[in-house]
């Protein structure tokens, strides 16, 4: 599959994997992209929120995700001791750098190109990052984890597949057609623009079907300033 690496996309989408620098989980990470930033468009009004972006190691910003609606915890779909559903209501949209395959900035190798698959890949791990079976002990987590994310890697690969169906949404005003699929932790879409990325996104408790994109204008509109 043509997407960014797999190391990477895991350890940023699962828990941040500990390897990113402050820098790229505040503004300033989002401002050195040299692409622009997708979120929900002025049709959703409630919260909107900062994740992170990931580099390369000369520091590139490759991808990064905003959060919109309640900030999610990592949790079961019911609430601990209560027997109920969680009502969190969250949608997060990330944003891929659409590049080709390309030399690494030492010149000693290769850069993987990105495609629509790698967003319905980082979308879908991000999905699971927040959830787990509400019966499963959390030290069985991390194994359970890892059979997702693999199930995730293998339903992004096969985006044409009966587990996606196809999904119009506006993205800069524009319908614009998207990869679609829901499973009992939530949905994942993926699909590209005309500004030279791909948007993925993912959530629960919020419908994507009355869901719009537009280019972030003003990225401080995620951090409450």
């Amino acid at each position: 599959m043509e997407t960014t690496s797999r190391a990477v996309a895991q350890a940023t989408a699962v828990g941040d994997g500990g390897k990113a620098s402050s820098a790229w989980r505040t503004v300033d990470g989002y401002l050195s992209a040299p692409f622009p930033w997708y979120g929900l468009d002025e049709a959703f009004t409630g919260r909107r929120w900062l994740m992170q972006v990931t580099a390369t190691a000369d520091g590139v910003v490759g991808h990064g995700s905003v959060g919109h609606g309640d900030e999610p915890s990592v949790r079961s779909e019911y609430t601990a001791g209560t027997g109920q559903e969680t009502k969190e209501k969250f949608a997060v949209a990330v944003t891929v750098a659409a590049h080709p395959v390309r030399r690494s900035a030492d010149g000693t190798g290769l850069l993987e190109a990105t495609s629509v698959c790698s967003a319905a890949w980082l979308a879908g791990v991000g999905l699971l990052s927040f959830t787990w079976p509400g019966q499963m002990d959390h030290s069985l987590r991390d194994d359970w984890l890892e059979q997702q994310t693999e199930t995730a890697w293998v339903l992004a690969d096969d985006l044409a597949g009966p587990d996606w169906s196809t999904l119009s949404l506006p993205v800069d005003g524009v319908p614009t057609p998207f990869h679609y699929r829901e499973s009992e932790f939530g949905w994942v879409l993926a699909g590209s623009t005309r500004a030279g990325v791909h948007v993925g996104a993912y959530g629960r408790g919020m419908s994507a079907y009355g869901l719009g994109f537009a280019v972030v204008k003003d990225i401080s509109a995620y951090t409450g300033a």
